[in-house]
């Protein structure tokens, strides 16, 4: 007597988490295509992140935010799916982050106070290869650190932002709060110290220290990005090291020899 096949049909199910994977992880032109789709949504929602201060009073911005829950809740459940071990994807710091605005999207009444940690998703956005892979393919892949640096720094300070909104100006409130915030921000991480604009008592002294040591932190960080040697991005095949001179013909922290495209040939 023959034996039945073990094994079972594909079901629409199986197909739909390939389908999935091949968007997310794939190399194809369309696979390409859909990651930058996505990050275009990303950004077109830290945008609203941002101007969420400004927003918060319109007789629209539930349907916005819960507009943009659904859209989050989505590309989170389509990334649990793509994913071929959903445990590991849950421990990542990016996708925690991301069910934590998830939280704040959906109860934005009772978790408003937090709301200003949404923005922390430019840093997430800054996690997926995708840009610097498109990146890496242009004339201006050298800019790599240069941009990382840029978003840490834009994170940083759209972040500190809402919170000294949230907390020192919402009396304020419309659009000359969240200006007043963001110019004490900015004046306080440059150390400009202008000094017509403070935040009162204890709080707001010790939140000034930590503006300022973080920021100027971050601020170095940007500069030794511009005037650092520009470096080429190859891995290393024997110890993954990244990031090597123009002209490096081994590996200066294993000494395996390299050999790294030149553009010119």
């Amino acid at each position: 007597m023959e034996s039945a096949d073990p094994r079972r049909p594909e079901s629409r199910f199986d197909t739909f988490r390939d389908r999935l994977r091949q968007l997310y992880h794939g190399r194809s032109p369309t696979a390409l295509r859909f990651r930058l789709a996505v990050t275009i949504v990303d950004l077109l929602i830290i945008a609203f992140f941002i101007a969420t201060p400004v927003l918060r009073d319109a007789s629209t911005f539930l349907w916005i935010d819960y507009s943009v829950a659904v859209i989050v809740a989505l590309e989170i459940a389509a990334r649990f799916l793509a994913s071929s071990n959903m445990l590991r994807l849950l421990r990542q710091p990016a996708v925690i982050l991301d069910l934590f605005i998830l939280v704040t999207l959906l109860a934005p009444q009772w978790l408003e106070n937090f709301g200003f940690l949404r923005i922390l998703r430019l840093w997430s956005l800054s996690q997926k290869g995708v840009i610097w892979a498109q990146l890496r393919r242009t004339p201006y892949r050298d800019w790599e650190n240069v941009a990382r640096a840029l978003i840490n720094i834009l994170t940083f300070l759209f972040v500190v932002t809402g919170f000294v909104f949230t907390f020192f100006f919402r009396e304020a409130g419309g659009l000359a709060g969240y200006v007043d915030a963001l110019y004490f921000t900015v004046a306080t991480v440059t150390t400009t110290g202008f000094g017509d604009i403070t935040l009162p008592g204890t709080a707001g002294k010790l939140t000034s220290i930590i503006v300022m040591i973080v920021g100027i932190s971050l601020f170095v960080k940007l500069a030794q990005a511009l005037v650092r040697p520009n470096k080429v991005t190859f891995p290393c095949p024997e110890c993954a090291l990244q990031r090597h001179e123009l002209d490096a013909v081994y590996c200066k922290a294993c000494g395996h020899k390299l050999k790294i495209p030149d553009d010119s040939d």
